[in-house]
C-alpha cells in the first residue's frame, strides 16, 4: 500500500486540508466535542502514562508483554535504534499509506480511550456492520479496557479489521516531541512499549496480531516508523479527515466522507457519541452505498493495491 509518489506534495496536501478546515489536532480522546477549534488552539486529548495491556495501573510500563515469535525485543529494538536522529516529525512521511491503489474507500476510525475518550458510538458501529460495509477499527488498550464486550464483537464481525492504535495514544517519536501539547515517546523503548503493549493484548483478545498502527495523533518521527516496520506493522495515515477529530457537525462530516473516492484512506472516530460523525456517516454512507461506492478494509485494500 504506497504512499503518495511525491511525498513533498503529500504533506501539502494533508495540510492544506487541515488548515482550511481549521483543525489541525485528529484524535477525538478527551473533552466535549463541539465546533471546530481556531488553528492555533488544537482538540484537547487526554494521555496517560504507559501501561501494561489489562491492568488498571496507569504507572504499570508495558516493558515486558510477549510478542508474536521473531519480533525484536525491547533490549533489541533499544540496541538498534537508539542514538538515530530523526528527520522529520510529522503526519505524512516516507512509509505512511495515506492512500491506495485499490479501486474501494477505506474506512478508518479510531477509538482512542482514555479520560473523556472511551465512550463508544454505537449507532455508527451498528450502521456499518448491519450494512456489512467493511471497515478498520484502530482500537487502543485503553478503549478496549473500557469497551471488552463491543471490541469483542468488532473482532467477530468477517468485515471488520481491527487495527493497532497505542497503548497510551502518544504520539511516536523517539525524543519526545509533541503534537498538539501531548509529549510523544521519548526514546526507542517507548516506542516498543506504546506499540507492542496494545499489540500483545489485541493479539491475545482476538487470535489476531493486527497488521496495521497508527499512532496517537497520527503523529511519527522517521526513526519511529522505522521502528513499527522493523516490528512488522504497517503505518496508517489518511487523505481525508472524515469528522475533524470528532468536532465536525453532522454537514461536514457528511460532505467529508462523501468526497472520498477509490484510493482513499477516511479517519474518523467511534469514541465519541456525543459527537455528529455518526449522523454524517448515516447520512453519507448509505448515498455511497446507492451510487456503487465500493468499501475495502485496508488489509483487503492492500492485497487489491
Amino acid at each position: 500500500m504506497p504512499v503518495s509518489s511525491s511525498e513533498p506534495d503529500r504533506r501539502a496536501v494533508v495540510h492544506g486540508l487541515l488548515a482550511v478546515t481549521g483543525l489541525t489536532a485528529l484524535g477525538a480522546c478527551g473533552g466535549t466535542p463541539g465546533s471546530a477549534p481556531p488553528r492555533s488552539s488544537p482538540v484537547a486529548e487526554t494521555a496517560s502514562p504507559s501501561r501494561a495491556p489489562g491492568t488498571g495501573d496507569p504507572g504499570a510500563i508495558a516493558t515486558s508483554p510477549s510478542p508474536e515469535p521473531g519480533t525484536p525485543s525491547r533490549d533489541e529494538i533499544i540496541a538498534e535504534f537508539t542514538g538515530r536522529a530523526p528527520a522529520w516529525f510529522d503526519l505524512v512521511g516516507e512509509g505512511i499509506a495515506s492512500d491506495t491503489r485499490a479501486a474501494g474507500v477505506c474506512l478508518t476510525l479510531d477509538a482512542c480511550g482514555g479520560p473523556g475518550g472511551s465512550g463508544a458510538d454505537t449507532a455508527l458501529v451498528d450502521m456499518l456492520i448491519g450494512d456489512s460495509v467493511p471497515f478498520t477499527a484502530f482500537l487502543n488498550s485503553r478503549w478496549v479496557e473500557a469497551n471488552p464486550d463491543l471490541t469483542d464483537r468488532l473482532a467477530a464481525c468477517p468485515t471488520v479489521e481491527i487495527a493497532n492504535h497505542g497503548t497510551s495514544h502518544l504520539p511516536l517519536s523517539v525524543t519526545g516531541a509533541s503534537a498538539y501539547g501531548i509529549p510523544g515517546t521519548a526514546d526507542a523503548g517507548e516506542v516498543w512499549d506504546e506499540i507492542m503493549g496494545n499489540q500483545v493484548a489485541l493479539t491475545e483478545r482476538t487470535g489476531r496480531a493486527p497488521r496495521f498502527f497508527r499512532s496517537g495523533t497520527a503523529h511519527w518521527d522517521d526513526v519511529a516508523l522505522a521502528i513499527a516496520a522493523r516490528l512488522g506493522l504497517r503505518a496508517a495515515g489518511f487523505s481525508v479527515n472524515g469528522d475533524g477529530g470528532a468536532t465536525f457537525p453532522a454537514g461536514t462530516v457528511e460532505a467529508e466522507v462523501r468526497r472520498a473516492s477509490a484510493g482513499d484512506i477516511v479517519i474518523s472516530h467511534m469514541n465519541q457519541p456525543a459527537a455528529d460523525t455518526g449522523a454524517g456517516y448515516l447520512a453519507a454512507v448509505p448515498a455511497m452505498l446507492a451510487e456503487g461506492t465500493v468499501f475495502l478494509t485496508l488489509s483487503d485494500a492492500s492485497a487489491a493495491g
